[in-house]
């Protein structure tokens, strides 16, 4: 069975870390350079002050990044989400939102730098912001890329 943007929009939503952690996937684009990620602040996603957890909002970004670069580069690259930093600015309540972008631009200049297997670490930045519209945090996420090796059958004479 082929990966959708969509069926993967629903099984990440469905997979356990997010279901259980209010965290909704609401959509990959169909070429693959967007997603848009919800937290829903509740019970067990929030701290002692009632607000938005610090580490649900660092996971509500984790893996998209890598999945956007992942998709539009192909399976002749190795890609992994290294590390992230996050900067609380205020308290988040109710639906956190984060979206995130990936150009075809940018893709193509990651896969030029990549070339003959090289080492490649890109850094992406978002933001998370609540339901009016304001800032609850950004965040960075570090990005590692490099071209598998090719193997070739040897040639009998």
């Amino acid at each position: 069975m082929k990966i959708t943007p969509r069926r993967l929009a629903i099984g990440m939503s469905l997979w356990a870390p997010n279901l259980f952690s209010g965290i909704r996937v609401r959509r990959f684009s169909e070429d693959w350079t967007h997603a848009t990620v919800e937290l829903h602040v509740n019970l067990f996603t929030r701290n002692y002050v009632k607000t938005a957890f610090g580490g649900s909002m660092s996971a509500m970004t984790d893996p998209y990044y890598f999945m956007l670069v992942m998709h539009q580069l192909g399976r002749d690259y190795v890609v992994w989400d290294t590390r992230g930093e996050i900067e609380l600015l205020k308290p988040g309540r109710g639906v956190l939102t984060a979206h995130f972008h990936v150009s075809p631009e940018r893709v193509a200049e990651i896969r030029e730098k990549a070339k003959g297997g090289r080492k490649v670490l890109e850094w992406f930045e978002t933001e998370i912001t609540d339901r009016d519209g304001d800032v609850v945090a950004r965040v960075r996420r570090e990005v590692y890329i490099r071209e598998k090796k090719r193997v070739t059958a040897a040639r009998s004479a």
